[in-house]
């Protein structure tokens, strides 16, 4: 066995395999950019490697570099994890000849998945049903356009080299092809170097189901059953569970020995997963095939027992799979949720800053969380944003997506905006609970997804008293002479009387005013003319223990640079005590339109002075691999644009300066 490995990636998934290295007696050897020079996987890890500044290309995709770490260290092995050089055949022959193991499969097998047009006929000559589609070498705008037509709209374009949903759109109509092909070869050009686009028919309501499976390198290949990750933004995946709800066994055992022959005809070794989609008809076609270790892969292990990461070190050593393997089943469901940094409400855009509070719910048996990330860790423009995975399993789905809910509702997480809240909604829902899913679920549940979150009374009386509680803890420096002189509390102190204050703040944009009468242990809140109860207890580390109205609640209230958030029921509220002055200067509106993130600027679309529609494109930018862009909100003109091709902007840096028309 290797007795010391080295881990080319980051985040949660580097701390993964340095603990399942530990556990099987393996040194671990972390490398890290300039920006992850105080990450969690660097500090756990045994040792730890420089490889250079914090774009992925500098670092983590720059192949040399790393090997050089590893034969510096003395490491027999490299584990790419997933994502960066995971699936780059070059660097698996780089490894190769430089003595090092890849764990992974061989880089013929990478590099006949590597390319959707190439691994398409691959897999039609293997018996593996695939999409109709084109996936041809000539690539002119003219030829593309005409393949669209033949197949019939809609139609998917998809980046050949790429995934992730990266370089990856949906048209709908003949007059869209052009500019939706056109950004779909930016995309994949500035993600992958390569703008071939591959053209299939557009599925309508599928579902997107893939098959585990691993192969040794003695002949066995076996599947370790199914997922379905059919809820997605973005073309990503949000939510993953196991095994996929509502199929007949036949069907299944169908996709099964399709994913073992297609693994079978690349001669794969290792880890690995084929993508499907299921038509609501029951055939299913290959999408692709992602030679390496899932994101989802806990899922898995939970519902099978299995540790993959172990097992892939354990193949790339020369073991052979046990033959037990053969004649496991399903043990109860597994379903996970990827945490993002990432703002729901504007169309899922990544969220940069630090995490400044961090609450994950308990783990145990039945909920596992597996992060990269701690309080006081930053978010930034370099790196994919996802925050952690939460994974719970029980008996059955129902039971599972009860525990779902409910640790959801348990994370509270401040800094940057993130889509608990929205996962939380999404647990609730009863097409959820009821297995609704297809690849379009979340945009036919937005009405109650993307719906401002509800209040009443009580969660404006939970916003009060946390304040009122946070005022106490902090205190007041006053008399450090007498600990019981009245001019140490700020609890509007009256002689003779019950002191009585207005507590002005606003929560989730409105101004509201709460009358608050103090009284021995607890507070009276006039709230719309109704006297409300209150008393309770804030923690230092946040945890917010209330009684209002006589119903007991708990959640978190954290304090961040003047505001406060309260974490309630899986939902969050922001809540503030803004000065007069700083309203009055935010009532100025300057017409600019700014860049919403850091980020490159790939295209302008529009010139000075030009006249425009509301929603005409007027701004394309990149970050984080993706496209962002900035359009008109109304009609009017543009009256400057503020930026060039090329430029890199800062979050809230006014790239087009917009007059309305009439003002």
């Amino acid at each position: 066995m290797f007795s010391k490995i080295l881990i080319a990636n980051r985040g949660e998934i580097a701390y993964r395999i340095i603990r399942t290295a530990a556990k099987m007696g393996i040194r671990t050897v972390a490398v890290y950019s300039d920006a992850d020079r105080d990450a969690m996987h660097v500090a756990l890890a045994d040792e730890a490697i420089a490889i250079g500044a914090a774009p992925a290309r500098a670092s983590y995709l720059d192949g040399e570099k790393i090997i050089a770490a590893a034969k510096a260290c003395g490491a027999q092995a490299i584990h790419p994890g997933y994502g960066f050089l995971s699936e780059n055949a070059g660097f698996a022959e780089a490894c190769a000849a430089a003595g090092l193991v890849f764990i992974g499969p061989p880089a013929a097998a990478i590099r006949a998945m590597g390319g959707k047009s190439e691994a398409k006929a691959l897999m039609a000559e293997a018996g593996v049903p695939v999409v109709p589609g084109y996936h041809g070498d000539e690539q002119s705008e003219k030829r593309l356009a005409s393949e669209a037509d033949t197949i019939g709209y809609p139609v998917l374009l998809k980046a050949s080299a790429g995934g992730g949903g990266k370089g990856m759109r949906i048209v709908r109509q003949k007059r869209d092809f052009a500019a939706e092909l056109a950004g779909a070869k930016r995309e994949a050009l500035a993600a992958f170097g390569n703008d071939r686009m591959l053209i299939e028919k557009y599925l309508e309501r599928p579902r997107h189901v893939e098959v585990q499976v691993f192969a040794d390198g003695h002949g066995n290949c076996v599947s370790l059953f199914e997922r379905d990750c059919s809820i997605q933004r973005r073309h990503q995946k949000v939510i993953e569970e196991a095994p996929a709800p509502g199929l007949p066994d036949a069907l299944r055992q169908r996709m099964y020995e399709a994913a073992v022959a297609a693994a079978r005809a690349i001669d794969y070794r290792g880890a690995g997963t084929v993508e499907f989609l299921l038509d609501p008809s029951g055939d299913f076609y290959f999408m692709e095939m992602n030679t390496r270790l899932q994101v989802e892969h806990p899922v898995t292990e939970y519902i099978t027992g299995l540790d993959l990461v172990e097992w892939q070190i354990r193949v790339a050593n020369g073991e052979a799979l046990p033959e037990d393997w053969t004649g496991l089943s399903i043990n109860g469901h597994a379903i996970e949720a990827r945490i993002y940094a990432e703002d729901p409400a504007h169309d899922f855009l990544p969220s940069i800053g630090t995490i400044s509070h961090l609450v994950f719910p308990d783990q145990g048996p039945h909920v596992r969380i597996d992060s990269g990330i701690r309080a006081g860790d930053a978010i930034t423009v370099h790196y994919d944003p996802m925050i952690a995975k939460l994974i719970v399993w029980d008996r059955d789905r129902p039971s599972a997506v009860r525990r779902l809910r409910l640790a959801l509702e348990n994370l509270a997480i401040c800094g940057v905006t993130s889509n608990a809240a929205f996962l939380t909604r999404l647990a609730g829902l009863a097409a959820f609970a009821n297995a609704d899913l297809d690849t379009g679920f979340i945009a036919r549940n937005e009405a109650a997804l993307f719906a401002p979150a509800a209040t009443d009374r009580n969660e404006v009386a939970m916003a009060a008293l946390g304040l009122l509680l946070a005022r106490q803890k902090n205190g007041n420096p006053g008399s450090q002479a007498d600990p019981h002189s009245p001019w140490n509390t700020t609890a509007a102190f009256r002689l003779n009387a019950p002191a009585r204050e207005t507590l002005y703040f606003v929560f989730d944009n409105q101004p509201l005013g709460v009358g608050v009468t103090h009284e021995a242990d607890s507070f009276s809140l006039e709230i719309d003319g109704r006297a409300i109860s209150a008393h309770g207890g804030l923690s230092c580390d946040g945890k917010f223990l209330a009684t209002v109205a006589g119903r007991k609640r708990q959640g978190h209230f954290f304090a961040e640079d003047g505001r406060y958030t309260l974490f309630l029921d899986g939902e969050h509220y922001r809540i503030s005590q803004p000065d007069p002055v700083d309203i009055a200067d935010s009532a100025t509106h300057t017409g600019g339109l700014e860049a919403p993130m850091p980020g490159v600027i790939r295209a302008l679309l529009s010139s000075n002075g030009a006249a425009v529609e509301a929603g005409e494109a007027l701004v394309v930018m990149e970050a984080m691999k993706m496209e962002h862009t900035i359009r008109a909100p109304a009609k009017g003109t543009v009256a400057a644009i503020n930026c060039n091709e090329g430029d890199m902007v800062a979050a809230g840096a006014v790239l087009v300066d917009f007059e309305p028309e009439g003002g």
